[in-house]
């Protein structure tokens, strides 16, 4: 019983040294989408979901895309007589280690119509562009 209870906090020390060193890793390089509006105050702007990046389903939240040219299929908010928001399809140039915020601008609330757009742009934090060849 005295063995385990002094070699427990080494083990631990060990353990998380371990997953610090992990969570480290200099791999990171992807950029960001997300659908939701970083400016609250515009009233013409509304959340979007982001469905598909180049013919692929996204799942994930934030959306996880490598640097260039992408196709963004994105959902936009329910509007007129609709319960689901009308489709529309983007081109995007996405840059290296970039958060894009996402929305969907509309004349009017009760208008199915928009267009899309991106409302901010940030530099991810701990991610490093890859290197150029």
């Amino acid at each position: 019983m005295r063995f385990i209870s002094k070699s427990w906090p080494r083990a631990a020390v060990i353990l998380g040294a371990a997953a610090l060193a992990a969570c480290a890793s200099t791999d990171y390089h992807y950029s960001q989408l997300i659908g939701q509006r970083y400016y609250r105050t515009p009233i013409d702007t509304y959340e979007v979901t982001i469905t598909r990046v180049d013919g692929k389903d996204s799942s994930l939240r934030p959306a996880l895309v490598e640097p260039g040219p992408h196709k963004v299929l994105v959902q936009g908010p329910r509007g007129g007589g609709a319960n689901w928001g009308e489709f529309r399809e983007i081109a995007l140039d996405v840059r290296p280690c970039i958060r894009y915020y996402l929305v969907a601008v509309k004349s009017n609330p009760l208008a199915s119509d928009f267009h899309v757009r991106v409302d901010y742009e940030e530099p991810v934090g701990g991610c490093t562009p890859p290197a150029r060849s």
